[in-house]
C-alpha cells in the first residue's frame, strides 16, 4: 500500500495564495523605506495638516494672487479657504455705523474670492468684518477661526524700505496665532 499523492485544484490554489503571501510579507519586511532627512520629514508632516487657511482679501491684484496662492497650497489636503475683507470703521462713528457704499463693494469683493476658489475646487467661506484697524481684525478672524495658515499677498510698488509691508501686514505678521506666508508680486 503505497502512499499516493492527490493534488487538486483547490488545495493547489491554496498553496500558491499562502506561498505568495509569505513572499510579499517577507518582502515588506526586509523592504526599507528611502531615507528622508528629518528635516523634509517635518515640513512634509507641517504641509500636510493644513486644513484651514485664512486669507484677507482687499479686491486688489495682489490680494486675489494671494487667493490663488492659498488655493494652490490648500488644494493636495482639500483646506477650506476663508475669505475676509476688513471694513475699517472710522474711530468718529459706531462700529455699527451704515456705509452702504463700502458694505456693497465689500460684498463684491468676497463673491469674487470666493469665485476663484470654487474654479480649483476647494470650499470657501466668506465675510466680511468690521473693525477699527484691519489688521487687528485679520488677527481676530484667524484665532476664531483656529486657521492654520494666513496667506496675504501685498502690493509690489512700494515707496520707501519701511512702507513694504504696510500697517496691517506688519501687525499680522507679529501678531498671527499661526503661520503667515506674504505673497509680493515681483515687478
Amino acid at each position: 500500500m503505497g502512499s499516493e499523492i492527490q493534488i487538486t485544484f483547490l488545495g493547489a490554489l491554496l498553496a500558491f495564495i499562502f506561498a505568495a503571501s509569505m513572499g510579499i510579507l517577507l518582502w515588506w519586511m526586509f523592504h526599507v523605506p528611502k531615507i528622508i532627512p528629518l528635516a523634509a520629514a517635518k515640513a512634509r508632516r507641517a504641509v500636510g495638516a493644513i486644513k484651514k487657511i485664512l486669507v484677507p482679501t482687499s479686491g486688489t491684484f495682489y490680494s486675489e494672487r494671494g487667493i490663488e496662492l492659498a488655493c494652490r497650497l490648500g488644494e493636495e489636503q482639500k483646506a477650506e479657504i476663508y475669505l475676509v475683507t476688513v471694513l475699517e470703521v472710522p474711530r468718529t462713528l459706531p462700529l455699527e455705523a451704515p456705509m452702504p457704499e463700502a458694505e456693497a463693494q465689500a460684498e463684491d469683493i468676497i463673491k469674487r474670492g470666493e469665485e476663484i476658489v470654487n474654479l480649483r475646487g476647494l470650499p470657501a467661506k466668506g465675510e466680511v468684518r468690521r473693525g477699527r484697524v484691519a489688521g487687528e481684525e485679520i488677527i481676530r478672524v484667524a484665532k476664531e477661526r483656529e486657521v492654520d495658515l494666513i496667506v496675504m499677498g501685498i502690493r509690489s510698488q512700494v515707496t520707501m524700505a519701511q512702507d513694504i509691508l504696510g500697517r496691517d501686514s506688519d501687525l499680522v505678521l507679529r501678531r498671527a496665532p499661526c503661520e503667515v506666508i506674504v505673497d509680493k508680486l515681483s515687478g
